[in-house]
């Protein structure tokens, strides 16, 4: 027989635990606001060198295949680096972390501006890809902690699409601020406005209110790390991350190369190709709605089905299609990318292996794949042509399908179990 009598109010001096902040409040807002605008810093000092590339290698005198090590050895340090923000958070807190990561990319990234010749440049994207780590590590776990269960889906989803928007900004801005004043000039003006929005995360994104701190002892990160990668939907994901990103990236990274040399023989022109990237910044939410409907995992499934057709558009000849194929597929990436990552914490929640680890996880092999692949293509390309960037982009893809059905029958069947 089931009880009816109500649940006992809480003693005199004490209150509810907070469950999380809801949709509709003014805490809710502030962090949506907040970590979007972080998101999109994040991004666009990330990748605003990626449309430069061609004007980077001419200006330093390198290669092709060696240009894109601006890009690639800021995601190395960043993979690296996450490895070790997210435990390091558990001791000082994820706002702390914030607020300190993206005031430290913008001073580097302002930085950049001054770097006299290619290794120092280097130096000091190495530098910016550990800075950047910070807001990534924790952003998805403060997110776990502060949100109300019912919203997470949602909230993480908001986030997302502040880094889409950090992604079509970092694509779209540097190419005419490149063309007034160069390099140096493009360095500064996203430097600045990551400035501006590292101020507005300090100022919105409230303070934590169910963080427990703890001691990031060595011995715990290992175990953590041994339990996550014990967890075959949680290494399928992680590998899903890679193998999307390296898709992704390494598309966009051979793109500006082809579309400068013939038939197309655009010139600094070629960065308006980019324009395909904002229709990617409302994939998130709409893949959030679909995740609702059909689940996490069938939704990031049509999500790699739409990737595998935007690579095929883009192998066409025909610009038009090709700016399509490049909509295509960066609508389908960011709308996985989205469910992805929220699984990946969501999981590590429910088999308790710590979500700021299994999170740091799946972003280091996100990043790594960035770098390793998207130089991949690069080198392709100067091989092989076009038709070797395809092959590799369509193995990626085909490869986070099936990664994607291990990771639902094993999410699945320890849902049953």
């Amino acid at each position: 027989m089931t009880s009816t009598l109500p649940h006992p109010a809480p003693l005199p001096g004490t209150a509810r635990p907070h469950a999380g902040h809801r949709p509709g409040e003014p805490a809710y807002r502030r962090i949506v606001y907040g970590l979007g605008l972080g998101g999109l810093a994040n991004f666009m000092a990330l990748y605003y060198v990626q449309p430069l590339l061609p004007g980077v290698a001419r200006h330093f005198q390198v290669s092709a295949a060696a240009s894109t090590a601006v890009l690639s050895l800021s995601t190395v340090t960043m993979a690296v680096a996450l490895v070790f923000v997210g435990p390091i958070s558990d001791a000082v807190g994820r706002v702390a972390i914030m607020r300190i990561s993206l005031a430290g990319t913008a001073v580097l990234g302002i930085a950049s501006a001054a770097a006299p010749t290619w290794h120092s440049l280097l130096a000091v994207r190495g530098l910016e890809g550990v800075a950047l780590a910070g807001l990534p590590a924790v952003a998805l776990a403060y997110l776990r902690e502060e949100v109300h269960p019912s919203a997470h889906l949602r909230a993480n989803a908001a986030y997302i699409t502040g880094t889409a928007l950090g992604g079509a900004a970092g694509r779209l801005l540097p190419g005419p601020l490149d063309a007034l004043w160069g390099w140096p000039g493009a360095a500064l003006v996203t430097g600045g406005l990551t400035l501006v929005c590292a101020a507005g995360l300090w100022i919105l994104v409230p303070p934590s209110r169910r963080f427990a701190r703890s001691s990031p002892r060595p011995g715990s990160i290992l175990r953590n790390t041994r339990l996550t990668l014990r967890d075959p939907a949680l290494v399928a994901l992680c590998l899903v991350g890679a193998a999307t990103m390296g898709a992704f990236v390494g598309l966009y990274n051979a793109m500006a190369f082809r579309l400068e040399a013939a038939p197309y023989l655009l010139g600094g022109a070629a960065a308006l190709v980019f324009l395909a990237y904002p229709v990617g910044v409302f994939a998130p939410l709409v893949a959030g709605r679909a995740a609702a409907r059909v689940g996490r995992g069938s939704g990031a499934l049509i999500g790699v089905a739409l990737l595998l057709a935007g690579v095929l558009l883009a192998a066409a000849p025909q610009l038009p299609l090709i700016v399509t194929g490049l909509g295509v597929l960066t609508f389908a990436f960011l709308g996985t990318h989205s469910l992805v990552s929220g699984w990946v914490s969501d999981r590590a929640h429910r088999v308790d292996v710590g979500v700021g680890q299994a999170s740091g996880l799946y972003l280091l092999a996100y990043y790594l794949g960035s770098s390793v692949f998207g130089a991949m293509a690069a080198h392709r390309w100067q091989v092989g042509g076009w038709s070797d960037v395809t092959v590799v982009s369509l193995a990626l893809t085909a490869g986070a399908g099936a990664l994607l059905l291990l990771a639902r029958r094993s999410d699945t069947a320890a849902r049953r179990s």
